[in-house]
């Protein structure tokens, strides 16, 4: 047994990676795009692994990996991806001689960031890839409209120095979960707008994107040159009322560890915020909100055991919750938190109790929930 499934065998809890789904979401978003797939393995590929999903999804066809910090970058360098990665929350104080020195494509948003992507790159001898980010109606990161002109000006500066090459100029959508095409008009028009000046300025990028996962599955025109996908990797459906073939990619399971019969009106929990209405057996499960359970749960959750249905009673702990069973259940049954067959919860169901999105459920496990991962 590998020491992984080892772990995952005497955890308390573990997500079980389902590596075929992954590998056919990534071929879905190359089919349904027709371009290059950047696979965004931020945030430890969004709960299930940086370094193992991007293998499997490098092997389906990606042919980038994106994340938010140099750590991030320079972590799958250190996994052996020599693949182009590109890196976006990026600042003058990010450690850009380590970004520089293992080839991360830096994203870049205002002049202070440029000089120092030049500066470092001067004083390292090598020449920093960079891609001018362009904020076209999120307010977020990004260059304003106003700003652009200047940033690009500064750029070709910069690589008429020889300290940068600008491979890109990208942007991202805000509104792409919204059906029809009118909800990416708008950032679609910036973004070439921008990208004519950065031409007029001198620059030639080889790359223009904005295309997230909704944008690369509903909206063709976002496509561009290249598309960015997350959510949809992870086989998160992101468009408003439309699914597109993606598939789960991970299955949350703990196990019973504790039986007890109670008498009616026993209370549950802290500060007793459910009693049992008649006598009845509840079962401990291992998992709380310490480890990614949301507490929004205690109200209205369930978990699925032996194929039946069963609700989470009480207050759900830091490190554990109860659940309200049958004479059927035994200690040591596989409890299903979350999962992809039918009838088991899934993610969705536990976003929607919990008044969230799929991507903070999945990115909010702690290291006790061990990480199994399925090959296929």
């Amino acid at each position: 047994m590998s020491p992984v499934a080892l772990a995952a065998r005497r955890a308390l809890a573990t997500r079980s990676v389902d590596h075929a789904a992954i590998a056919h979401n990534v071929r879905t978003l190359l089919a349904a795009s027709g371009r290059p797939v950047m696979a965004v393995v931020k945030a430890n590929g969004f709960g299930h692994g940086a370094r193992e999903v991007a293998a499997t999804a490098l092997a389906a066809g990606a042919t980038w990996l994106g994340v938010a910090t140099v750590d991030e970058a320079v972590d799958l360098r250190a996994g052996g991806f020599a693949c182009p990665v590109f890196a976006w929350l990026i600042d003058p104080w990010s450690d850009l001689e380590s970004a520089i020195t293992h080839g991360i494509t830096l994203s870049c948003s205002n002049v202070e960031t440029l000089g120092a992507i030049a500066q470092t790159a001067r004083r390292s001898g090598l020449v920093a890839r960079v891609h001018l980010e362009l904020d076209t109606g999120m307010a977020r990161g990004g260059a304003t409209p106003a700003a652009w002109p200047g940033l690009c000006l500064a750029a070709r500066d910069a690589e008429q120095a020889g300290s940068v090459t600008v491979d890109g100029v990208w942007s991202h959508l805000a509104l792409a979960s919204v059906p029809g095409a009118h909800s990416v008009a708008h950032p679609l028009s910036v973004l070439r707008a921008g990208a004519a000046v950065a031409t007029a300025a001198g620059l030639s990028p080889a790359h223009v994107h904005i295309a997230n996962s909704a944008g690369a599955l509903a909206h063709p025109d976002t496509a561009l040159t290249m598309v960015r996908a997350g959510a949809a990797v992870y086989g998160i459906e992101t468009v408003d009322g439309e699914t597109h073939g993606l598939r789960p990619a991970l299955r949350v399971t703990s196990r019973v560890t504790q039986l007890r019969d109670v008498a009616a009106g026993t209370g549950v929990g802290y500060h007793h915020s459910y009693r049992v209405a008649a006598t009845s057996r509840l079962a401990l499960v291992p998992i709380g909100y310490g480890d990614g359970v949301p507490r929004a749960l205690s109200r209205s959750g369930r978990v699925v055991i032996d194929g039946r249905s069963f609700p989470i009673r009480g207050a759900i702990s830091m490190d554990q919750l109860m659940v309200e069973v049958d004479a059927g259940v035994r200690l040591g049954d596989e409890v299903v938190l979350i999962g992809a067959n039918p009838g088991e919860p899934t993610v969705t169901e536990w976003a929607t109790l919990a008044g969230t999105i799929p991507h903070e459920v999945l990115t909010g496990f702690g290291s006790r929930v061990a990480l199994d991962h399925l090959r296929a």
